[in-house]
């Protein structure tokens, strides 16, 4: 019982119905610099209804059957989510050192980052024409490594209604990007994430040269991966909290009403 009751704790602070058996996931192809990159198109096919399309970059593990299940506990009936291959079809890390070589080369090479998300979010657009996507809501979100991707897409100058980082590492190789940004940046960390929150004072910094609506939050007693189911360490800096997983949700969830002009629910 108390097993059962822990699976439907996702299902329930996301706000979707437990009844998944319309999602899809589809695989959507393409090649950049001679790589080819396969992501997953993630949404609900029991109605035609157009809804907002996401970008999501899932944590470093990259696209897996773990990403794929939280893509599509976010999407439910409210999203159309590119779940997005940010190394390519032939890396799929299944350990942390194999995680660690595969977002070595993104963060020595920021603009190799910019590049490849800013592809994914053109073909989250191009989709528009085979999927239930309004391409007039368009919008990204990220956790961990997936957070950096976001907001490097949001200094790329993309034009994301808004970008979503949760946990996520808030580096950038050029602070004067951030006179680009067109998105709506709402950050959320941990207060006690001993990996992101030492590069909090750099990137406020950086966000007061956005033009755009920016927020940084700080959940209390949050650390690193509190998204992350997965991470059911007691001790360490990489731990789920469900609390504050529910917190960000809603916020997220918020911050999206606003950035598509909808009205927001508490």
């Amino acid at each position: 019982m108390q097993l059962a009751r822990f699976l439907l704790i996702p299902l329930a602070m996301l706000g979707t119905s437990p009844a998944l058996a319309a999602m899809v996931a589809k695989p959507i192809t393409w090649t950049l610099g001679g790589t080819q990159f396969t992501s997953m198109l993630v949404y609900d096919n029991a109605t035609r209804a157009r809804r907002p399309g996401l970008v999501m970059v899932p944590n470093w593990t990259g696209v897996n059957d773990i990403a794929i299940a939280k893509a599509k506990r976010i999407a439910g009936h409210d999203y159309v989510i590119l779940l997005t291959d940010m190394y390519g079809e032939k890396i799929r890390p299944r350990n942390t050192a194999e995680a660690q070589a595969a977002v070595k080369p993104l963060y020595a090479d920021r603009g190799l980052m910019r590049a490849r998300i800013r592809k994914a979010f053109e073909e989250l657009r191009a989709q528009a024409a085979q999927a239930p996507i309004d391409s007039t809501r368009l919008a990204a979100i990220g956790f961990c490594f997936g957070g950096a991707a976001v907001l490097d897409l949001a200094r790329s100058g993309a034009d994301a209604k808004a970008v979503i980082s949760f946990h996520g590492d808030l580096s950038t190789d050029n602070p004067a990007l951030a006179k680009n940004i067109k998105a709506r940046v709402l950050a959320i960390n941990g207060a006690d994430d001993t990996s992101t929150m030492p590069g909090v004072p750099k990137f406020t910094e950086e966000m007061r040269q956005d033009p755009a609506d920016w927020q940084f939050v700080e959940i209390g007693h949050a650390a690193h991966c509190f998204t992350e189911t997965e991470a059911t360490a007691k001790t360490g800096n990489c731990r789920y909290d469900a609390k504050a997983a529910a917190q960000s949700y809603r916020m997220m969830r918020n911050w999206l009403r606003e950035s598509f002009g909808e009205a927001e629910q508490r």
